[in-house]
């Protein structure tokens, strides 16, 4: 590849983390926000109180993006110096994307059973934090690893 073409796409890797992040975080929030729409109007159908809790449901999956930031922070030093270190983006957005996608599907969840049960909020929680815990244990290594080429 020439030299022009390859710069190209110097900043590949840094966009695409950000960028899977972003995406999957939007995916998550918008299935747990159609969620939370759909408890909220079976709740007003019944005369009963509507919970603003379900908000905190929606809105976990919108912290994976900041993950992506940071990396993506940390791989641009590297564009800068001319490591490009595209696979390293795309696969740490990846699983960061994943994670706030299932983190909203979980949230969808939660969403529907706190509308019809108004219990177990600490429950839904719980299994949110274990789904925000993969996208921080990808940043956490993925950061590490850059750590490690940068003292190469």
């Amino acid at each position: 590849m020439e030299n022009n073409v390859l710069m190209q796409f110097k900043d590949l890797g840094a966009i695409l983390v950000l960028a899977l992040a972003a995406a999957g975080s939007a995916c998550g929030t918008g299935a747990a926000g159609m969620a939370a729409i759909g408890a909220w109007k079976k709740n007003f159908a019944q005369s009963k109180a509507a919970s603003f809790m379900l908000v905190v449901f929606v809105a976990a999956p919108l912290t994976q993006t900041v993950y992506g930031m940071i990396v993506m922070r940390q791989l641009m030093e590297f564009v800068n110096k001319g490591q490009f270190l595209w696979g390293i983006g795309a696969f740490s957005g990846l699983a960061i994307g994943l994670s706030a996608f299932w983190q909203g599907k979980c949230a969808a969840c939660a969403c529907d059973a706190m509308g019809e049960t108004e219990k177990g909020f600490g429950y839904y929680l719980v299994i949110l934090g274990m789904a925000e815990t993969v996208a921080l244990l990808v940043m956490a290594f993925t950061l590490m690893l850059l750590g490690i080429f940068k003292g190469a």
